[in-house]
């Protein structure tokens, strides 16, 4: 078997060629350090406990103004409650309107006007306002009709608008015209004319209806009266 040879024995103590001689100081704390193990680190204090950043500082509290105090007028008063919804109780008949009141003035057709005239004085003696009259005429127009047209019939109708003055017309009247007093001059003789003068006078009427001459209807009669002569006397009573 080949023999090799021993290989030289190193001392760990000696240095090898170039490198420095370690110093007496330095070689025992590498023995130190290697017999004694790993060293254990202690950490310090001041890196343990994290440093306290101070925070903001709170803002001083804002000053509250004053509240005045509240008078009785600023107070709130008390709710108002809805008027509560009337219930629906029987409805009342509607009032009836006042009969109209008749007066006869009993005269034959030539002498109607006459005592139409006479009965107008009367009522206007009396105390009636003239705009409360209208007299309507069943024959013949009235002499005032006549003469009112005179001066026009726009003038003419006016009249019966204004209300102002005693208003004369035929008693077939087609306007509408409602005064409190109507005094109808049956101044012609026919009957069928005569009868619906008369219902037309009483729709007309809102107090008083006077009818001078001619018989009185029977669905009139029931409430006449009948007025006897002079009628200028007798009619107001």
């Amino acid at each position: 078997m080949p023999v090799f040879p021993e290989e030289p024995e190193i001392n760990e103590s000696l240095p090898g060629p170039g490198v420095p001689s370690p110093r007496e100081s330095d070689a025992q704390a590498l023995r130190t350090s290697a017999t004694a193990g790993p060293t254990t680190v202690v950490p310090s204090a001041a890196a343990a406990v994290p440093a306290q950043v101070p925070g903001p500082r709170p803002a001083p509290p804002r000053p509250v103004p004053p509240r005045p105090a509240a008078t009785r007028a600023d107070r709130p008063g008390p709710t108002p409650r809805p008027n509560p919804i009337p219930k629906p109780g029987p409805q009342r008949p509607a009032p009836r309107p006042a009969p109209v009141e008749v007066r006869h003035v009993p005269a034959t057709a030539a002498e109607a006007l006459d005592r139409a005239d006479e009965a107008l004085d009367a009522l206007l003696d009396a105390g009636r306002d003239p705009g409360t009259v209208l007299v309507l005429t069943v024959g013949a127009a009235h002499p005032w009709q006549q003469h009112e047209l005179s001066f026009g019939e726009e003038r003419y109708w006016a009249q019966l608008a204004e209300g102002s003055d005693v208003f004369y017309a035929d008693a077939a009247l087609t306007r509408p015209a409602r005064r409190p007093v109507v005094v109808l001059v049956v101044n012609d003789g026919s009957a069928d004319r005569a009868a619906a003068a008369y219902a037309g006078a009483l729709q007309r009427a809102e107090a008083l209806l006077v009818v001078c001459g001619g018989p009185v209807p029977a669905a009139v009669g029931a409430s006449v009266t009948t007025a006897g002569a002079p009628a200028a006397e007798r009619l107001p009573a």
